[in-house]
């Protein structure tokens, strides 16, 4: 469906590409259209706003609030002698992306924990399983260190999380360099455009 002409050319571009992309994030393109438009609006909207801006049906706005209110992506308002609910983004972006991960990781990345931890704790009766077993075991370890990551990402101060991500090549080249001295790590094949270090 077009986006009503009466929403700004920047606006509209934002919602639709929000909508293109839903797919490929797990929701519709009626919940990203949705999402986009509540997250660039400057104050809390209606369904009825909603659903007139967009040019969808008032039950697909209804069923596509519901679906943000499962993922925690919007917040319920009430304004003040109106009997009509009212929706909001989170302002932080921070925490949008926080909550984000937190459901996806308990929609997605949590079943695949415990499915594996289930399957580490069979005993395996051919070579075949004793392979996949320890396929299955550094799924699981790399999976478990990176949520281990993420819990102590999550604890601290947003500006100190978005402090510790500039730092991502200061870091690998620490990290690089500590290996180098310690012998430590695998190492790395030399570009085509790299000499080989003088003995």
């Amino acid at each position: 469906m077009p986006l009503q002409d009466h929403l700004p050319p920047l606006n509209r571009e934002f919602v639709a590409h929000f909508g293109e992309m839903g797919s490929k994030w797990g929701i519709n393109r009626t919940v990203g259209q949705i999402y986009a438009l509540i997250f660039i609006s400057p104050r809390a909207l209606n369904a009825d706003e909603i659903a007139e801006q967009l040019e969808f049906s008032r039950s697909n706005v209804s069923m596509g609030l519901k679906e943000l209110q499962s993922w925690r992506l919007v917040r319920l308002r009430h304004q003040p002698g109106d009997r009509r609910e009212y929706f909001e983004a989170p302002a932080d972006v921070w925490e949008i992306f926080r909550v984000l991960a937190e459901e996806r990781r308990r929609r997605e990345i949590e079943p695949t924990l415990s499915m594996l931890r289930t399957a580490l704790l069979e005993t395996p009766s051919t070579d075949a399983e004793r392979h996949a077993q320890a396929r299955m075991r550094d799924m699981h370890d790399l999976i478990d260190r990176l949520m281990t990551w993420f819990d102590d990402v999550q604890k601290l101060a947003p500006e100190t999380a978005l402090q510790l991500m500039g730092m991502g090549a200061t870091v690998t080249r620490v990290l690089e360099l500590k290996d180098r001295i310690t012998g430590k790590g695998a190492a790395r094949p030399a570009r085509a455009d790299q000499q080989p270090d003088a003995a």
